[in-house]
């Protein structure tokens, strides 16, 4: 699926559909500009100002909205946080080099259900497959880190986990922070019994990425 591009006087908001959670939060939030439900284009940005095209990017979970304003890079955060979904995946923020994808992000919604077609982005199938974890792991003692922000790439393993490398905040789901690192294996195979970081369970159940 082609990454759909729309120009204003201002920039470009960028659609990736591959890796959308049909979260809704942006035709909930501005059914103007992102108008559900009709033929044809359904995409309206210049019915938005730029700092309501920014706040709609950072508002999309998955990262498959984005604004990017003429001569100018993407915003990245402040600091990098990896979120941990409730019974569902991951949620990243941060200056994002995936493996893979030529260009930077800055959100991205990952699988650790082992479950979805689309690895490794999710793509709700945790829902279907009833998959069940803690969005709430247990606070490890860390340092707090030099810096917060910085390049975080992504490498998914074949037929394992994640690896995360770059400055990062482990987060419960309700927020607050529940590890400090530079690098983490995130299990992505759904049966890890330490959850969310791998513990080579996905040997023994015979995971399978597909990528």
């Amino acid at each position: 699926m082609a990454v759909e591009k729309h120009e204003t006087e201002e920039g470009t908001l960028h659609f990736d559909g591959k890796k959308c959670i049909h979260s809704r939060n942006c035709v909930l939030n501005r059914p103007d500009v992102f108008v559900p439900n009709v033929e044809g284009e359904w995409i309206h940005p210049e019915r938005a100002s730029k700092d309501e095209l920014h706040g709609l990017a950072e508002n999309c979970p998955s990262g498959a909205i984005a604004f990017v304003e003429h001569g100018q890079s993407l915003r990245t955060p402040l600091v990098n946080t990896l979120h941990i979904r409730e019974n569902g995946p991951v949620a990243l923020k941060a200056n994002i080099q995936m493996q893979g994808e030529e260009q930077p992000q800055t959100r991205l919604t990952l699988c650790r259900c082992g479950a979805s077609k689309n690895k490794p982005y999710c793509d709700g199938s945790h829902t279907e497959a009833g998959f069940t974890a803690t969005g709430e792991p247990s606070v490890q003692t860390s340092e707090p880190l030099e810096q917060r922000n910085g390049p975080v790439t992504v490498s998914p393993i074949k037929d394992g986990p994640l690896v995360v490398k770059g400055n990062l905040e482990i987060c419960a789901g309700t927020g607050h922070t529940v590890n400090r690192t530079q690098q983490a294996m995130i299990c992505r195979c759904g049966a890890s019994n330490n959850k969310p970081y791998c513990d080579g369970s996905h040997q023994q159940v015979g995971f399978k990425s597909d990528e």
